[in-house]
Order: C-alpha cells, then sequence, then structure tokens
C-alpha cells in the first residue's frame, strides 16, 4: 500500500472532492494519479461506518485517500485521527492542535499530516488557535515561522492555509510560501480557489520556492445537482499544473 501521495515532477499534488466512489475514480482517472480525493469523516455516523466505507474508496484510487474533516469543522479532529489510524491514508486534515495526535496514531512519517492556520489580516502573522476548544477562545495570534516550527515539532507534512478567500490573502500568501519554502514545509492553500484564479495562486507558491504544493479545489468544479467533482474540470487543472512546471 503506497503511502505517500504522487506528485507531478515531485512538486504538485491536487487536492479535490469525491462525491461518490465511481466519482473518485473518476477524478483520480482525470487527474492522472497525480491528486488526492477528499472524504469528509463529518459525512458519517461513526469510526466503524466511516471506515468501512472509505476503505473502499481507498481501494478504487490506489489508497489516494485524503481523510478530511468537513469545513475544516475542529469537532471533527479526533475522528479523523482515529480513522486514520486504521486507514492509514496518503493525506490527513487537520486542525492546528490535531497534528501530533494523528501523527502518533497513524505510527509512521510516510503520510502526509496538514495543520490548518488561518489568515489573521497582518502580513506573516497567522492564526493557529484552530482546534476544538482554541477555537472558542480568543485568537492565537503568532509568526508564520513560528506557526511552521511547532507544525513540525509535532510531527506536521504542510501548511493547510484556509480560508484563502482566493486571491483576498495575496500578500499574506506570498508570505506564507515564503515561510514554507525557508523552513523547507509543503504548503496547502485552500478556500476560494477556481479555475480563474487557480495558476495565479500557483505561480506564487512556485516563485516563492515551496518544495511540495498540495492546492485544495473543492466547490468551485463540484457540479451542484450531483454533487460530484467534474472530472474535466480536473483535467483543465492538471493541464495548468503541466503548463506551469513546463
Amino acid at each position: 500500500m503506497q503511502l505517500s501521495p504522487n506528485f507531478y515532477k515531485d512538486r504538485v499534488c491536487l487536492n479535490v472532492l469525491a462525491g461518490s466512489k465511481e466519482n473518485a475514480r473518476d477524478v483520480y482517472e482525470a487527474a492522472e494519479g497525480y491528486v488526492l480525493v477528499g472524504v469528509l469523516s463529518k459525512n458519517y455516523p461513526d469510526n466503524s461506518s466511516a471506515i468501512a466505507d472509505m476503505k473502499e474508496y481507498a481501494r478504487l484510487i490506489d489508497n489516494a485517500l485524503s481523510v478530511g474533516l468537513g469545513a475544516g469543522d475542529p469537532n471533527q479532529s479526533l475522528m479523523v485521527s482515529q480513522i486514520s489510524g486504521v486507514l492509514q491514508p496518503q493525506h490527513v486534515n487537520q486542525v492546528f492542535t490535531g497534528v501530533g495526535v494523528s501523527r502518533g496514531m497513524l505510527g509512521q512519517n510516510a503520510s502526509v499530516v496538514n495543520g490548518l492556520i488561518s489568515p489573521t489580516g497582518q502580513v506573516g502573522m497567522v492564526k493557529i488557535s484552530t482546534g476544538p476548544l482554541s477555537s472558542q477562545k480568543a485568537d492565537a495570534i503568532v509568526p508564520v515561522e513560528s506557526a511552521i516550527a511547532m507544525l513540525k515539532d509535532m510531527g506536521g507534512s504542510s501548511v493547510k492555509y484556509f480560508p484563502m478567500g482566493g486571491l483576498k490573502t495575496r500578500d499574506e500568501f506570498t508570505r506564507v510560501a515564503q515561510a514554507c519554502a525557508e523552513q523547507d514545509f509543503w504548503l496547502e492553500p485552500t478556500g476560494g480557489i477556481d479555475l480563474e484564479n487557480f495558476e495565479a495562486i500557483m505561480q506564487i507558491a512556485l516563485d516563492a520556492g515551496v518544495k511540495k504544493i498540495i492546492p485544495h479545489i473543492y466547490s468551485s468544479i463540484i457540479d451542484k445537482a450531483s454533487g460530484n467533482t467534474r472530472p474535466e474540470d480536473v483535467k483543465t487543472l492538471l493541464a495548468s499544473v503541466k503548463k506551469l512546471l513546463g
């Protein structure tokens, strides 16, 4: 079982949601395997049903499974850690304070575990109080360099920068990308990314020298009627990645 994601030219791996198992297989093929397919823990009533169903997803996509919280819901943090410990997916989405628990339950370092930090309106400063209890208290705002070092301390692989609001946080995002490059840390931009702004957002991260980038493109490429991610849009995103990386 492969535990590490497939990165195009060892640099970029897409992250999209699946509305069904068939949709998961379709988007995986559309991305030529350079994708992580998100399934949200929040959609399941308990761990056992999530594990049973996500196992089927993982089987169809060569374990390119991304276990999601569900709109960054901090209350899903422990469930994500518990089911990931059993499933051993390639990718785990976590709030900042859940990273260490997930890494410990995985028991290996190959799977990607991200940690959620948020924009603050201040360049170079990020919010790290994204956990179930900390998100209910006054914002904990720290320099992005410190946040990355703390994620490394906890066994994290990458920064999940959410909610970006597309390019609205361009200056803040640029600084986060630079800090990731400086500290040899991976970056996962998410929130408001669509087919129109995708290349501009990716260019910022690539220009900064980020080693590996996992952009999350969600609602903008989901068909509202079916709830499925459109495979043709995934093909468009992959074509953009190939263009950007030459």
